[in-house]
């Protein structure tokens, strides 16, 4: 699309650089800012000049994305023995469905930053208790779990001109045993509910409902629950919402049964 309001493009290379002018976003990929009108942005600051490094290791297995990363490269990373939840990371990508053109230019930080409920790489984030790593004006730097970054549907509580620089998933994330299970109304539509689990090595379990929800919900478990114990979890949650692409109700029993489906899985999985 055309955005016949922008009068300035600057490309980012030091932390300066992204010091913002009124009227002046940010953007990575910019799948979806291209996409829309921007009536009220008449600047952009590309970060993918900030030479970020897609992925970086962190001690005992744990994995930085930098927000920069394409997603099409957390969908081809060379397999590892120790990261049994990398499966995880090419099920979230093909959750997007999207086109390869798509995979290569839209990134890990551009999908979480805008936040909407079916994003995937925040069900990921989300599933794998990653940690957004997040530049502050003053020169600072802050850290929130990304599940807790999300406040609704399309909205964080990123500040004023505050910048996402990468998310950080634990070993102990990446060492775990993961299932995924998503579902929509169409083959090829949106994600209408993504349930995600991680058996951890310690034996708890993390469930986390994201899409049929506003914001993720991650459920903690010190061993693998009940059926009815996961049950009764899932559907407590407070904001399962109605749109075109799927009701509340539709959202919320849907959610429920690909839960089980998880856990049943990765029961099974720690049995074997």
């Amino acid at each position: 699309m055309d955005l016949n309001t922008i009068e300035r493009y600057r490309y980012a290379r030091t932390r300066g650089d992204l010091r913002l002018e009124p009227g002046e976003r940010v953007v990575a990929g910019g799948t979806w800012f291209f996409s829309e009108p921007q009536v009220e942005v008449d600047g952009i600051v590309d970060l993918t000049t900030m030479g970020w490094p897609a992925l970086e290791d962190l001690p005992d297995d744990g994995l930085r994305i930098g927000a920069t990363c394409p997603i099409s490269v957390i969908a081809t990373m060379p397999p590892r023995p120790a990261w049994r939840a990398q499966p995880l990371f090419g099920a979230c990508a093909n959750a997007l469905l999207a086109s390869f053109k798509i995979w290569n230019v839209a990134t890990v930080g551009g999908n979480i930053c805008r936040s909407f409920a079916a994003a995937s790489m925040v069900s990921l984030a989300a599933g794998l208790d990653a940690s957004a790593v997040i530049w502050c004006p003053d020169g600072s730097e802050r850290r929130s779990p990304v599940a807790e970054l999300i406040t609704d549907n399309g909205a964080n509580s990123l500040a004023d001109a505050e910048i996402l620089r990468a998310i950080d998933i634990p070993g102990t994330s990446m060492r775990s045993t993961t299932a995924f299970r998503k579902i929509a109304l169409a083959e090829l539509g949106r994600s209408g509910a993504v349930v995600t689990g991680r058996l951890e090595e310690s034996g708890s379990l993390v469930v986390a409902v994201t899409a049929a929800t506003r914001r993720p919900h991650v459920m903690r478990f010190d061993t693998i629950p009940t059926a009815d114990d996961l049950h009764e979890r899932v559907v407590s949650a407070d904001d399962f919402y109605t749109d075109p692409l799927g009701s509340a109700d539709w959202r919320q029993a849907t959610s429920a049964v690909l839960a089980e489906e998880v856990r049943t899985e990765l029961a099974e999985r720690a049995g074997s």
